[in-house]
């Protein structure tokens, strides 16, 4: 290179340069956001982080579909990832609240004296979830399917934007209505033999 010259990249690959420094500071305060007004929500930091489990369960269906139609990491998909984490932790928050409701309702009727009790009431709870999050589910893959197979203007983009969301809303609909009931059984099992503990003592 000539003395008083220097190359630089520009057109597209600066602008995906650029894009990608946002990105590092949008990705982790959008976390941040949802993580917040989580617990303003729950007032609880296990049920904030409770809640928050649904995000990596939602990004490994998101990643195996990424993977399956060979799209790479764009902003596109970034943006279809951010979506994804908004969505789950809304879901987090409807199925915790559901949770919550059934432990509450067997404890103010006295059904709630042992390990099987508390069972039911995971299961009362979790089964009252079902119907709503299989339409809510139906709705959003009935809106975002159609764009996997469309073509035209833009069509390059949305496909990767919808990508991330249709893979991760059902591996979160599994996360949500199976292995959600059992990690809620684990932590109120834990209290109750504490508090079971303590009134012997």
């Amino acid at each position: 290179i000539p003395e008083g010259y220097r190359l630089e990249w520009s057109g597209e690959y600066e602008y995906l340069v650029k894009t990608h420094e946002r990105l590092k500071m949008v990705v982790p305060l959008t976390a941040l956001i949802i993580f917040v007004l989580i617990f303003l929500n729950t007032q609880s930091i296990t049920k904030t982080m409770f809640v928050l489990l649904a995000v990596p369960f939602s990004l490994v269906g998101s990643f195996w579909l990424l993977y399956l139609l060979g799209y790479n990491m764009s902003i596109a998909v970034w943006v279809g990832i951010i979506a994804l984490a908004g969505l789950d932790a809304e879901a987090g928050v409807v199925m915790l609240l559901y949770l919550d409701l059934a432990h509450e309702k067997w404890r103010k009727e006295g059904k709630l004296n042992n390990l099987q009790d508390l069972r039911e009431s995971v299961m009362y709870g979790a089964v009252k979830r079902i119907r709503p999050k299989i339409m809510t589910v139906s709705v959003i893959l009935a809106g975002l399917i159609p764009i996997m197979f469309s073509h035209g203007t833009g069509a390059d983009v949305m496909k990767r934007i919808a990508a991330p969301m249709v893979g991760g809303v059902v591996t979160s609909t599994i996360l949500e209505l199976v292995i959600y009931p059992a990690i809620y059984m684990i932590w109120r099992g834990r209290e109750f033999k504490a508090a079971k503990e303590k009134n012997r003592t």
